[in-house]
C-alpha cells in the first residue's frame, strides 16, 4: 500500500534470575511486527555467554522451534530483539539486528530504531582512524564509537556516544550482564520502561511490554540514558530535553492501543478526525475509513458530523504481503487484492477518511473502485497534512520527487486521484489531537534534529568484502 514504511521495533529484557528472555522477546516481537517485517533478530545472555539468532523473514518466519531452542538452551536472564525495516543500510543479512562485536567492554550487542543524520561523516571518521566495517547500517557506527570507549562503563560509554550522535533515534544494547537503553535528545523515536515481577523490560511500545508480563512503568525521556544495575533501574540526564517525537506514530505507526509519551494513540486519532471534520465538513451521507489506517480518524469525523460510520472497504486479511508489480494493470490488481468495496457505498455521497496521501496511487485506485462500486460523490479527507518532505530519523517516506504534495497542489492532488473534494489536517489540528510539541519536518521541512549533510540521506554504501 501506497504508506510510509514502517521503523523499526525495538526490545530489551532484563531478569534477576533466570527467565525465559528468548521465549519473552519472541512474543514481545509479534506485538511489534508491524513496525518492521524486513528482518527479525534475537541476542540474549546467560552472564556469561551471548547467543544471537537472526535473519531476513516475519517474526515466526524467522524464529522457528529449532531457533528458538538454540537461543533457550542458555539459562539466559537478559537480552535484546529487533523487527527491522531498513531506511539506512539494504535490506540484506548482515544488516539484520541485533549486531555484535567484540570490544573491551566484551561482548556487545546494539537494537536501533531511528537513523543518525551524521552517520556518513562519523563512519567515513572512523574509517581514517582504522576501523573496520561489516555491515552497512548506521547502526554499527554506535557499535564502533562504543568500542572507542572501552575505557569506560558502558552506560558512561553510551552516555559519551550520545554527545557525538545527531538524529532521532531509540537504541537498547547489552553486554554478556549489563542492559542500557537511550533515546535522543528530541524524543523522536519512542521507547518505554515496563517493570517485570524480577526485572525489567524496555520496548518500542508498551503493548508489547504488556504481552511480555511487564507492567509499563513510564517512557525514557529524550536525551536519558537508563540502564539496570544490580536489580536497581539507573538514569542519567546526559543531553537537554527539547522533546519534539514524531507525529506519524501517532497518525499511523504506533499500534491504536499504544500509550506513547502519555498520548494514547487512538484517541490521538479520534481527535485527528474530529479536528479534520471541524476544518474541512462536507455534504455527504456516510464516513468510510481506509482500513486501517484510517478507522481512528474516521470515528472520529462520524462522531463530529454525526454521519454513520459505513464499513465501505473490505480488507482482505490473507492478502499478505505483496510486492510491486512489473506494470501498471498487475499493480491494480494488488491493490483489488487487499481491498474491495462493499454495497454500502451504492449511491451513497463518500467521506473517504485515510491518514496520509504517499504518491496518490494507491488513493487513485480506492477512489476508483467506490466510483465502479455505485458511491455517487467520493469527498476524500487525510488525517495528516500534505507530505512534501522526506524523513530522516527512521521513516521511508520516499524521495521528495516521489512524492505527490512535492510537487502538485491540493486542487491538483484531487484530480489526479479524481476525488470530489480532497482536504488534509492543518499543522495545528495535528498539535491539538496530539496535545504536545512534535515533529512535523515530512510536512513543513523544519527538521528538529538536523538532517544529513548531503541533505539527501542517502543509504552508506560499503565496497563488497
Amino acid at each position: 500500500m501506497d504508506k510510509p514504511q514502517e521503523e523499526c521495533g525495538v526490545l530489551g529484557i532484563w531478569g534477576e534470575a533466570p527467565l525465559d528472555a528468548a521465549g519473552l522477546l519472541h512474543l514481545g516481537l509479534l506485538a511489534l511486527q508491524h513496525r518492521g517485517q524486513e528482518a527479525a533478530g534475537i541476542a540474549v545472555s546467560d552472564g556469561k555467554e551471548l547467543l544471537v539468532e537472526k535473519d531476513l523473514g516475519l517474526v515466526n518466519q524467522v524464529f522457528t522451534e529449532e531457533r528458538l531452542q538454540r537461543l533457550r538452551r542458555l539459562e539466559a536472564r537478559l537480552g535484546l530483539a529487533h523487527a527491522r525495516y531498513s531506511t539506512t543500510g539494504s535490506n540484506l543479512r548482515f544488516n539484520a539486528q541485533p549486531l555484535t562485536a567484540r570490544t573491551a567492554h566484551g561482548v556487545l550487542a546494539i537494537v536501533h530504531n531511528g537513523n543518525f543524520t551524521n552517520a556518513k561523516p562519523l563512519r567515513d571518521r572512523l574509517l581514517r582512524e582504522g576501523a573496520t566495517f561489516q555491515s552497512t547500517t548506521d547502526t554499527e557506527v554506535m557499535l564502533l564509537l562504543l568500542a572507542r570507549l572501552g575505557h569506560l562503563p558502558l552506560p558512561q560509554a553510551a552516555a559519551e556516544a550520545m554527545r557525538v550522535l545527531e538524529g532521532g533515534y531509540s537504541i537498547l544494547l547489552m553486554d554478556r550482564q549489563r542492559l542500557v537503553a537511550l533515546r535522543d535528545p528530541h524524543g523522536v523515536r519512542p521507547l518505554a520502561i515496563g517493570r517485570l515481577p524480577q526485572g525489567y523490560a524496555f520496548a518500542s511500545e508498551p503493548p508489547a511490554l504488556a504481552l511480555m508480563g511487564a507492567e509499563y512503568l513510564r517512557d525514557v525521556r529524550p536525551g536519558e540514558v537508563v540502564w539496570v544495575e544490580g536489580d536497581r533501574l539507573e538514569s542519567a540526564q546526559v543531553l537537554p530535553p527539547s522533546p519534539t517525537p514524531c507525529a506519524f506514530e501517532w497518525i499511523y505507526f504506533a499500534r491504536p492501543d499504544s500509550l506513547l509519551d502519555g498520548v494514547e494513540a487512538y484517541e490521538a486519532r479520534v481527535r485527528m478526525g474530529m479536528e479534520l471534520f471541524r476544518e474541512a465538513p462536507a455534504a455527504a451521507d456516510i464516513v468510510v475509513p481506509v482500513p486501517d489506517s484510517g478507522m481512528g480518524a474516521a470515528v472520529g469525523y462520524a462522531r463530529s458530523s454525526g454521519l454513520p460510520l459505513e464499513y465501505g472497504l473490505y480488507k482482505n486479511p490473507y492478502a499478505g504481503r505483496t510486492f510491486i508489480q512489473p506494470t501498471q494493470e498487475l499493480r491494480d490488481l494488488k491493490t483489488r487484492l487487499k481491498l474491495a468495496p462493499t454495497s454500502a457505498v451504492r449511491g451513497k455521497r463518500v467521506v473517504l477518511i485515510d491518514d496520509s496521501i504517499v504518491r496518490g496511487t494507491t488513493s487513485r485506485r480506492i477512489v476508483g473502485m467506490l466510483r465502479e462500486a455505485g458511491a455517487r460523490e467520493v469527498h476524500f479527507r487525510v488525517s495528516s497534512p500534505p507530505i512534501r518532505f522526506p524523513c530522516y530519523y527512521g521513516i521511508d517516506t520516499a524521495a521528495r520527487k516521489e512524492l505527490i504534495a512535492a510537487e502538485k497542489s491540493v486542487e491538483e492532488i484531487r484530480a489526479y486521484i479524481g476525488a470530489d473534494t480532497l482536504a488534509f489536517l492543518s499543522e495545528e489540528g495535528v498539535r491539538r489531537a496530539i496535545g504536545g510539541p512534535v515533529c512535523l519536518a515530512c510536512f513543513n521541512g523544519r527538521y528538529p534534529a538536523g538532517v544529513p549533510g548531503d541533505r539527501e540521506g542517502e543509504k552508506l554504501a560499503l565496497e563488497a568484502i
